[in-house]
Protein backbone atom coordinates (compact mmCIF):
# COMPACT_ATOMS: atom_id res chain seq x y z
CA UNK A 1 0.00 0.00 0.00
CA UNK A 2 0.87 3.66 0.11
CA UNK A 3 2.16 4.32 3.64
CA UNK A 4 2.18 8.08 3.03
CA UNK A 5 -1.61 8.36 2.89
CA UNK A 6 -3.28 9.17 6.24
CA UNK A 7 -5.89 6.73 7.51
CA UNK A 8 -9.26 7.58 9.01
CA UNK A 9 -9.65 8.19 12.76
CA UNK A 10 -12.58 8.74 15.13
CA UNK A 11 -14.82 6.37 13.19
CA UNK A 12 -18.37 6.33 14.55
CA UNK A 13 -21.69 4.71 13.69
CA UNK A 14 -24.79 6.90 13.94
CA UNK A 15 -28.08 5.06 13.55
CA UNK A 16 -31.71 6.04 14.24
CA UNK A 17 -34.59 3.76 13.18
CA UNK A 18 -32.03 1.77 11.12
CA UNK A 19 -30.93 4.74 9.03
CA UNK A 20 -27.20 4.42 9.55
CA UNK A 21 -24.46 6.93 8.81
CA UNK A 22 -20.75 6.17 9.15
CA UNK A 23 -18.58 9.17 10.09
CA UNK A 24 -14.85 9.70 10.48
CA UNK A 25 -11.97 12.21 10.27
CA UNK A 26 -9.92 13.93 8.79
CA UNK A 27 -10.99 15.70 5.60
CA UNK A 28 -8.85 14.28 2.78
CA UNK A 29 -6.37 16.40 0.87
CA UNK A 30 -4.80 14.89 -2.25
CA UNK A 31 -6.52 11.55 -1.73
CA UNK A 32 -9.99 9.98 -1.34
CA UNK A 33 -11.84 7.48 0.81
CA UNK A 34 -13.70 4.32 -0.12
CA UNK A 35 -15.84 2.46 2.42
CA UNK A 36 -16.03 -1.32 2.58
CA UNK A 37 -18.70 -2.96 4.75
CA UNK A 38 -17.74 -6.41 6.01
CA UNK A 39 -20.39 -8.70 7.50
CA UNK A 40 -19.72 -11.87 9.47
CA UNK A 41 -21.66 -13.99 7.00
CA UNK A 42 -22.25 -11.63 4.06
CA UNK A 43 -20.11 -10.52 1.14
CA UNK A 44 -18.07 -7.34 1.32
CA UNK A 45 -19.84 -4.33 -0.18
CA UNK A 46 -18.29 -1.05 -1.29
CA UNK A 47 -19.95 2.30 -0.59
CA UNK A 48 -19.04 5.94 -1.20
CA UNK A 49 -16.28 5.03 -3.65
CA UNK A 50 -13.59 7.70 -4.06
CA UNK A 51 -15.40 10.20 -1.85
CA UNK A 52 -13.92 13.41 -0.54
CA UNK A 53 -16.52 13.46 2.27
CA UNK A 54 -16.05 12.14 5.80
CA UNK A 55 -19.41 10.44 6.13
CA UNK A 56 -21.25 7.72 4.25
CA UNK A 57 -24.87 6.52 4.33
CA UNK A 58 -24.53 2.74 4.59
CA UNK A 59 -28.20 1.97 5.35
CA UNK A 60 -28.89 -0.04 2.19
CA UNK A 61 -26.02 -2.49 2.77
CA UNK A 62 -27.11 -3.29 6.35
CA UNK A 63 -30.45 -4.88 5.42
CA UNK A 64 -29.67 -7.99 7.46
CA UNK A 65 -30.19 -6.05 10.67
CA UNK A 66 -29.14 -8.91 12.96
CA UNK A 67 -25.79 -9.26 11.22
CA UNK A 68 -22.69 -7.75 12.87
CA UNK A 69 -20.66 -5.49 10.60
CA UNK A 70 -17.32 -3.69 10.55
CA UNK A 71 -16.36 -0.89 8.20
CA UNK A 72 -12.99 -0.60 6.49
CA UNK A 73 -12.29 2.97 5.40
CA UNK A 74 -9.67 2.88 2.67
CA UNK A 75 -7.42 5.84 1.89
CA UNK A 76 -6.83 5.83 -1.86
CA UNK A 77 -5.64 8.02 -4.71
CA UNK A 78 -7.77 8.28 -7.84
CA UNK A 79 -5.51 5.68 -9.43
CA UNK A 80 -5.20 3.57 -6.31
CA UNK A 81 -8.25 1.45 -7.08
CA UNK A 82 -6.70 0.15 -10.29
CA UNK A 83 -3.62 -1.51 -8.90
CA UNK A 84 -3.34 -4.76 -6.97
CA UNK A 85 -1.81 -3.36 -3.82
CA UNK A 86 -4.00 -3.04 -0.74
CA UNK A 87 -4.42 0.61 0.21
CA UNK A 88 -4.01 1.72 3.83
CA UNK A 89 -7.25 1.55 5.78
CA UNK A 90 -8.77 1.94 9.23
CA UNK A 91 -11.27 -0.43 10.82
CA UNK A 92 -14.37 0.64 12.76
CA UNK A 93 -15.84 -0.87 15.88
CA UNK A 94 -18.36 -3.66 15.34
CA UNK A 95 -21.95 -2.62 14.71
CA UNK A 96 -25.16 -4.67 14.91
CA UNK A 97 -28.17 -2.61 13.76
CA UNK A 98 -30.75 -4.71 15.61
CA UNK A 99 -29.15 -4.13 19.00
CA UNK A 100 -27.58 -0.71 18.48
CA UNK A 101 -29.85 1.49 16.35
CA UNK A 102 -31.64 4.15 18.42
CA UNK A 103 -35.45 4.11 18.51
CA UNK A 104 -36.81 7.38 17.15
CA UNK A 105 -39.67 9.50 18.49
CA UNK A 106 -43.15 7.93 18.36
CA UNK A 107 -45.77 10.13 16.70
CA UNK A 108 -48.84 10.83 18.85
CA UNK A 109 -51.88 10.77 16.56
CA UNK A 110 -54.71 11.43 18.97
CA UNK A 111 -55.44 11.82 22.68
CA UNK A 112 -58.56 12.43 24.76
CA UNK A 113 -59.40 12.74 28.43
CA UNK A 114 -62.99 11.79 29.10
CA UNK A 115 -64.26 11.40 32.63
CA UNK A 116 -61.57 9.37 34.45
CA UNK A 117 -59.89 7.90 31.33
CA UNK A 118 -56.91 9.21 29.39
CA UNK A 119 -56.67 7.63 25.92
CA UNK A 120 -53.58 8.06 23.74
CA UNK A 121 -53.13 6.68 20.21
CA UNK A 122 -49.69 6.78 18.56
CA UNK A 123 -47.77 5.52 15.53
CA UNK A 124 -44.51 3.56 15.22
CA UNK A 125 -41.52 5.36 13.68
CA UNK A 126 -40.78 4.22 10.13
CA UNK A 127 -37.48 2.75 8.90
CA UNK A 128 -35.80 3.31 5.50
CA UNK A 129 -36.48 -0.32 4.58
CA UNK A 130 -39.48 -1.23 2.42
CA UNK A 131 -41.79 -4.15 1.77
CA UNK A 132 -42.01 -5.59 -1.77
CA UNK A 133 -45.02 -3.32 -2.43
CA UNK A 134 -42.88 -0.24 -1.70
CA UNK A 135 -44.41 0.73 1.67
CA UNK A 136 -41.97 1.49 4.47
CA UNK A 137 -41.44 -0.95 7.31
CA UNK A 138 -41.94 0.38 10.82
CA UNK A 139 -39.69 -0.46 13.74
CA UNK A 140 -42.47 -2.77 14.98
CA UNK A 141 -42.28 -4.74 11.72
CA UNK A 142 -38.63 -5.45 12.52
CA UNK A 143 -38.57 -5.76 16.33
CA UNK A 144 -42.04 -7.34 16.63
CA UNK A 145 -42.51 -8.64 20.20
CA UNK A 146 -39.15 -7.23 21.32
CA UNK A 147 -40.68 -3.75 21.16
CA UNK A 148 -42.88 -2.08 23.77
CA UNK A 149 -43.81 1.48 24.62
CA UNK A 150 -43.96 3.41 27.86
CA UNK A 151 -46.27 6.31 28.61
CA UNK A 152 -45.02 8.72 31.26
CA UNK A 153 -47.77 10.94 32.65
CA UNK A 154 -48.29 13.38 35.50
CA UNK A 155 -50.83 15.88 36.78
CA UNK A 156 -50.37 19.25 35.16
CA UNK A 157 -48.08 21.49 37.29
CA UNK A 158 -47.04 18.47 39.38
CA UNK A 159 -43.68 16.72 39.53
CA UNK A 160 -45.02 13.28 40.47
CA UNK A 161 -44.61 11.07 37.39
CA UNK A 162 -46.24 7.69 36.70
CA UNK A 163 -45.77 5.27 33.81
CA UNK A 164 -47.67 2.57 31.93
CA UNK A 165 -46.55 0.01 29.33
CA UNK A 166 -48.17 -1.35 26.18
CA UNK A 167 -47.29 -3.54 23.21
CA UNK A 168 -50.09 -2.07 21.10
CA UNK A 169 -50.58 1.39 19.55
CA UNK A 170 -52.67 2.89 22.33
CA UNK A 171 -52.88 3.56 26.05
CA UNK A 172 -55.94 3.77 28.29
CA UNK A 173 -55.08 5.18 31.73
CA UNK A 174 -57.26 5.83 34.77
CA UNK A 175 -56.83 9.45 35.90
CA UNK A 176 -58.41 12.04 38.17
CA UNK A 177 -61.29 13.49 36.16
CA UNK A 178 -60.90 16.91 37.80
CA UNK A 179 -57.23 17.34 36.83
CA UNK A 180 -55.40 17.90 33.57
CA UNK A 181 -52.47 15.65 32.63
CA UNK A 182 -49.27 15.95 30.62
CA UNK A 183 -47.53 12.98 29.02
CA UNK A 184 -44.99 11.66 26.52
CA UNK A 185 -44.23 8.25 24.96
CA UNK A 186 -40.95 6.39 24.55
CA UNK A 187 -40.13 3.14 22.73
CA UNK A 188 -38.28 0.46 24.73
CA UNK A 189 -36.40 -2.74 23.83
CA UNK A 190 -36.33 -4.60 27.19
CA UNK A 191 -33.96 -7.31 25.93
CA UNK A 192 -31.17 -4.83 25.26
CA UNK A 193 -28.37 -4.15 27.71
CA UNK A 194 -27.64 -0.76 26.14
CA UNK A 195 -29.79 1.70 24.17
CA UNK A 196 -32.91 0.23 25.77
CA UNK A 197 -34.87 3.48 25.76
CA UNK A 198 -35.67 5.36 22.57
CA UNK A 199 -36.15 9.07 21.95
CA UNK A 200 -39.02 10.76 23.77
CA UNK A 201 -42.05 12.03 21.89
CA UNK A 202 -43.16 15.63 22.28
CA UNK A 203 -44.89 16.45 25.57
CA UNK A 204 -48.63 17.09 25.29
CA UNK A 205 -51.17 18.18 27.92
CA UNK A 206 -54.93 17.77 28.18
CA UNK A 207 -57.18 20.78 28.76
CA UNK A 208 -60.36 19.18 30.04
CA UNK A 209 -61.82 20.85 33.12
CA UNK A 210 -59.10 23.49 33.28
CA UNK A 211 -60.11 26.36 35.54
CA UNK A 212 -58.51 29.68 36.31
CA UNK A 213 -56.78 28.30 39.41
CA UNK A 214 -55.13 25.56 37.31
CA UNK A 215 -54.15 28.08 34.68
CA UNK A 216 -52.54 30.73 36.85
CA UNK A 217 -51.89 29.09 40.21
CA UNK A 218 -52.78 30.05 43.78
CA UNK A 219 -50.05 32.70 44.00
CA UNK A 220 -51.85 34.94 41.51
CA UNK A 221 -55.07 34.70 43.51
CA UNK A 222 -53.26 35.64 46.71
CA UNK A 223 -51.86 38.72 44.99
CA UNK A 224 -55.31 39.62 43.63
CA UNK A 225 -56.87 39.15 47.10
CA UNK A 226 -54.24 41.44 48.67
CA UNK A 227 -54.90 44.10 46.02
CA UNK A 228 -58.69 43.85 46.55
CA UNK A 229 -58.30 44.15 50.33
CA UNK A 230 -56.00 47.16 49.87
CA UNK A 231 -58.51 48.84 47.54
CA UNK A 232 -61.38 48.21 49.97
CA UNK A 233 -59.32 49.49 52.90
CA UNK A 234 -58.38 52.61 50.95
CA UNK A 235 -62.02 53.19 50.01
CA UNK A 236 -63.09 52.89 53.65
CA UNK A 237 -60.34 55.26 54.82
CA UNK A 238 -61.26 57.82 52.15
CA UNK A 239 -64.94 57.54 53.07
CA UNK A 240 -64.13 58.18 56.73
CA UNK A 241 -61.93 61.17 55.87
CA UNK A 242 -64.58 62.68 53.59
CA UNK A 243 -67.28 62.10 56.20
CA UNK A 244 -65.19 63.88 58.87
CA UNK A 245 -64.52 66.79 56.52
CA UNK A 246 -68.24 67.17 55.81
CA UNK A 247 -69.06 67.21 59.52
CA UNK A 248 -66.33 69.79 60.21
CA UNK A 249 -67.56 72.02 57.38
CA UNK A 250 -71.14 71.77 58.57
CA UNK A 251 -70.09 72.68 62.10
CA UNK A 252 -68.21 75.77 60.89
CA UNK A 253 -71.21 76.91 58.82
CA UNK A 254 -73.40 76.80 61.96
CA UNK A 255 -71.06 78.80 64.21
CA UNK A 256 -72.04 82.38 63.01
CA UNK A 257 -75.71 81.62 63.45
CA UNK A 258 -75.13 80.60 67.04
CA UNK A 259 -73.19 83.78 67.80
CA UNK A 260 -76.06 85.99 66.50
Amino acid sequence: GNPELPTAVNITWSSINFKTILQWQPKPSGYFYTVEIHGQTSDTKKKCILTAETECDVTDVLRNVKETYTAHILSVTSLGMDNFEEPPFAVSEKFTPYSQTVLGKPEIQNYTQKSSKLNVVFQDPLTPYTFPNGSFQSIRDIFQHDLEYKLYYWKDQSSGKKDATTESHKFEISVDSTKNYCFYIQGVIPSRRENRNGQESMVLCTSVGRNILDEYGAEVFIIIAVIVIAVITLAVVLSVILCKRKKTKAAREKEPLNSI
